[in-house]
């Protein structure tokens, strides 16, 4: 089956539940007439007192059918497995799927300075997700309506494609289980979709930083379908392919947290701008002289006009910033550590006692970089989004006590834009509001998004310590950082 938007919402999976029970039962009638079987005709035919070929041949035959009603017994055991995990799956997929459409058929009255338009959703064929803007407006969507577009398209899409994935592998494992002859029980044996999926997971895995964007993908979603008892088999297997493929990227909206400055290049180059661009360029220069590095480094990006993504130094910024570093510990860390830590014992008694790994991941949040507190990150990104993104492990402790682990990455984002009515002043050299954002309108800088994610920190939930502090960024971003130039030019993403 080719799942589509409509096949997803419109899934009856009360008739996959409804399946699964009827071979629930199968199997538990099978299991009764199996031991029937064994615990009377076999034993009977066993001790029997007679010899002859009519008593080899009808042992043989009540030997013969105890294995069959075994095998069919194991293969509606396994049928069921499997019914009963698509179904847990296909339910979670649909209902996150109905809820995201609905989200963004709402869109968001109370957003500042402007409210979020609602998006209407469609069926794009072919697995696709079609999002457009319920408002129509000459000019076209604003940046932020855009990045939400995206954003719905590509998720709601993915949702899709997972389905499908699922479909898939239940029916190779239906077919493995039930075998070429339709005459002969007994085949492949599942516990649940973890022997289909798991094997693929690993494949992918080892792929590690060459992994293509397709097959990352992929792996987040096996990722989240497997049981933890099997994401913690390719943990421990695959831990450091796992982070270079990208495994902790966060899935909440990336999306500008304002319209923008508009269309790129859509006025008219007046003297003005080039004196703007010029007052700007010797900003660049005195700005890096005078500690603001990252201001600089990211002013020089949006008049080199590429509008190619920037990386953020996310361990930098938590080190230069004493009240991000509480934002994140505060609304991240400490504010989801009982919750995660008893998630996470309630996986590890139901798995009995056997380790297991659980992923977990924080709503975004705003922080602003005051103007008088840090001037460097105020001009560099004003306020940024972030999160957590993390991977929680139980395993026993030498007590025999369950010790819950998490291995944690935070993560920021944000886009560089001038919005009218924004100007900077750095010491006697001013640059008047809505200036700077006149030279993305006649197409002299660009806008351009901004990301990063920290390194990855250990924490152990419930243990009383704090959180660890940010790796040391060295120097990053200072003039006599060796990869300065790297991150300051060209190419897709500059480091």
């Amino acid at each position: 089956m080719t799942f589509t938007w409509t096949d997803l919402i419109t899934l009856d999976l009360a008739k996959v539940n409804e399946a699964a029970t009827e071979w629930k039962t199968a199997a538990e009638e099978l299991a009764k007439l199996h031991g029937t079987v064994r615990d009377g005709l076999v034993k009977k035919s066993e001790s029997a007192r007679w010899e002859g070929a009519n008593a080899t041949v009808t042992r043989e035959f009540v030997r013969s059918a105890a294995k069959e009603v075994a095998d069919l017994q194991r293969e509606a055991k396994s049928i069921h497995a499997v019914l009963a995990d698509a179904h847990e799956e296909l339910t979670r997929i649909q209902k996150q799927a109905k809820a995201l459409a609905d989200e963004a058929r709402q869109g968001d009255p109370t957003h500042n300075p402007e409210p979020d338009p609602g998006l209407l959703v469609s069926d794009g064929g072919g697995g696709k997700v079609r999002v457009e803007s319920s408002i129509c407006d000459a000019k076209g969507p604003n940046q932020r309506t855009q990045d939400m577009i995206r954003w719905y398209a590509d998720t709601l899409a993915g949702l899709v494609t997972h389905a499908a994935e699922v479909d898939a592998a239940v029916t190779r494992a239906l077919r493995a289980s039930h075998g070429a002859d339709a005459h002969d029980a007994g085949h492949a044996e599942y516990t649940s979709l973890d022997q289909d999926q798991l094997p693929r997971a690993m494949k992918l895995a080892a792929l590690g930083g060459d992994a293509k964007p397709a097959q990352q993908a992929e792996l987040r979603r096996l990722w989240q379908s497997l049981s933890p008892d099997a994401r913690m088999q390719l943990w421990t297997a695959h831990k450091d392919d796992l982070l270079a493929a990208g495994l902790l990227n966060p899935t909440v909206k990336q999306v500008a947290s304002d319209r923008g400055s508009g269309k790129h290049g859509a006025a008219d180059i007046e003297w003005n701008d080039w004196v703007t661009r010029t007052k700007m360029q010797a900003l660049v220069v005195l700005a890096d002289g005078g500690d603001l590095n990252d201001a600089s480094r990211h002013m020089k990006h949006y008049l080199d006009n590429t509008g190619t993504p920037m990386e953020l130094p996310v361990d930098k910024m938590l080190t230069d910033n004493k009240g991000f570093q509480a934002h994140v510990d505060q609304l991240f860390l400490q504010e989801n550590e009982k919750q995660w830590r008893e998630q996470a014992l309630t996986e590890y008694e139901r798995n009995g006692g056997r380790p297991v790994v659980i992923p977990v991941e924080t709503r975004n949040e705003g922080y602003y970089f005051g103007d008088a507190a840090d001037r460097n990150w105020y001009y560099a990104v004003g306020g940024a989004q972030s999160n957590v993104t993390g991977v929680m492990t139980v395993t026993p402790g030498a007590d025999g006590k369950p010790v819950v682990g998490l291995d944690y990455q935070v993560n920021v984002w944000d886009r560089y834009n001038w919005d009218q009515g924004k100007g900077v002043t750095i010491g006697t050299f001013e640059i008047p509001d809505g200036e700077p954002s006149q030279q993305h309108k006649v197409g002299l800088a660009q806008e351009f998004n901004m990301a990063g994610s920290s390194s990855l920190k250990h924490y152990e939930l419930g243990s009383g310590s704090t959180p660890p502090t940010p790796d040391d960024p060295g120097r990053a971003g200072e003039r006599s950082d060796p990869g300065r130039h790297a991150r300051d030019g060209g190419g897709d993403i500059d480091r």
